[in-house]
């Protein structure tokens, strides 16, 4: 998935550098409680993003912990929470950069290839959509590209179950929600099930395998890759 995003990004000339001494951005622990081990990783995040221009994420979770969620990290830590300040304006989770910043997600040409038809279903992450508010970005990449039939998904705004560690505490709740998403892509007659999240994706491609279902699941920046031809010079309709 992390090749496809540095592609996409590539093609549509960013100039796009990872620092290899980035780890997690502390949100397990934060959700957890654990805010005394998040730290850590927050600062160490924060110090290896202080200088960047923009910092483009491929996951709602982990944009909104590092521009909403730092701020209350560090509530009580005046030099941490300056830095957090600081940076989130210049986070984006993909798809908001892709629309929002670059100005894609308008009709293009050509599917890459000769690729055929591909029928597309899209699931919304939760943190995408309730707390940095982007609610139209992935669906307005998603129907820029030729051959990708979108396929709205009845209740996409629901949770999948994963939650993080909510999947782990309360097992049936989460398996009971999944169960429910898992009939609903079924139902799209989509041939793909594409999310902002790696997190809901991992959660739903074990519940589309256990459920014997022929539906993939792939991140935004994988079906972007994938029909537009980035690693070529494609672009997702800018």
């Amino acid at each position: 998935m992390g090749e496809s995003v540095v592609r996409v990004l590539r093609g549509l000339g960013v100039d796009v550098r990872f620092d290899d001494a980035q780890g997690c951005c502390g949100q397990p622990a934060f959700n957890s409680g654990y805010w005394s081990d998040a730290m850590p990783l927050a600062r160490q995040t924060l110090r290896l993003l202080s200088e960047s221009e923009q910092v483009v994420v491929p996951s709602g979770s982990c944009a909104s912990m590092i521009r909403v969620f730092y701020a209350e990290l560090f509530h009580d830590h005046p030099e941490d929470l300056a830095a957090a300040r600081a940076l989130a304006p210049r986070v984006f989770e993909l798809s908001e950069y892709l629309v929002d910043v670059l100005g894609c997600g308008r009709p293009a040409g050509r599917a890459a290839g000769g690729a055929g038809p591909l029928a597309v279903t899209y699931h919304e992450s939760c943190h995408l959509r309730r707390e940095l508010g982007a609610a139209t970005q992935a669906r307005a990449l998603l129907g820029s590209l030729p051959g990708v039939e979108l396929r709205e998904l009845d209740q996409a705004e629901v949770c999948c179950g994963f939650g993080g560690t909510f999947a782990v505490k309360y097992s049936d709740i989460s398996g009971a929600m999944l169960r429910d998403k898992v009939g609903r892509i079924e139902a799209s007659g989509a041939d793909v099930v594409t999310a902002c999240d790696a997190s809901c994706l991992m959660h739903i491609a074990g519940g589309l395998e256990r459920s014997g279902s022929g539906v993939r699941a792939m991140h935004l920046a994988q079906v972007l890759d994938g029909r537009m031809g980035a690693g070529a010079g494609g672009a997702p309709g800018p």
